[in-house]
């Protein structure tokens, strides 16, 4: 159980460095704070492929976890399998919902996302991660501030009341820009479907381009009021 104090206990300031803008540092306490109970959830994006190197550096054989909605792009299996060759020593593991695609459309009806893609998240996203993190202390974000107004005033360290758990955000002060001179510079595979114009990638139904790049995650949950799949929304 998270309590105040554990939360108090656990701040600190970290040092902003010039050429990682403090996640080097963040994720070396977090690792030698946490060990192996810390849990990097990662969808796979660009900021995934990011931190999975910087990962990869600080502790080679960290978990992390991939929500399996079993609706994501097939460049983004594809990625996965890229991804462990590259780091083999990394556990990284994919989590499904306890129910199947076709349990779910028994118990919803069909194509749940296009009704109530709120509900659709909770069942294949949410639940999947609060099943990942139980007995864990703290788990590892790709949020950076610059991505939308909700994720603006985003710490290093967080105090996450949903999952009970300390969020760790170690990209914050990255840009675009940043993210892209570092995948470059390191010749990381990345998802191809970042060159076809989604800067933000989830379930294949509920993702297409952004409309603009002023906000990233335009192209997430076309035609509803909807920016979040909720992990990361008290």
């Amino acid at each position: 159980m998270l309590t105040y104090q554990t939360w108090q206990d656990s701040y600190i300031d970290f040092e902003v460095d010039e050429t990682y803008k403090g996640a080097l540092n963040v994720l070396k306490w977090a690792y030698n704070h946490y060990g192996d109970e810390v849990i990097y959830a990662c969808s796979f994006g660009i900021e995934g492929i990011v931190l999975i190197d910087l990962i990869s550096k600080v502790k080679a054989d960290a978990n992390i976890v991939f929500l399996d909605t079993e609706v994501h792009f097939k460049e983004t299996y594809e990625t996965i399998e890229k991804v462990k060759k590259r780091y083999p020593s990394l556990n990284i593991i994919l989590k499904k919902p306890d129910i199947s695609l076709e349990e779910q459309a028994k118990l919803y009806g069909d194509e749940l996302w296009k009704k109530d893609p709120n509900k659709c998240c909770e069942i294949r996203k949410i639940i999947p991660l609060r099943e990942t993190l139980t007995g864990a202390k703290a788990w590892i974000s790709g949020l950076r501030r610059e991505q939308s107004e909700t994720r603006k005033h985003v710490n290093f360290l967080n105090k996450d009341n949903k999952f009970q758990s300390v969020k760790i955000c170690p990209l914050i002060h990255w840009t675009w820009k940043d993210v892209w001179r570092y995948v470059s510079k390191h010749q990381l595979d990345y998802n191809p479907l970042h060159d076809q114009g989604y800067p933000s990638i989830g379930c294949a139904h509920c993702t297409k381009p952004a409309y603009t790049l002023d906000d990233l995650r335009s192209g997430r949950w076309a035609g509803f009021n909807k920016t979040e799949c909720g992990l990361h929304v008290d």
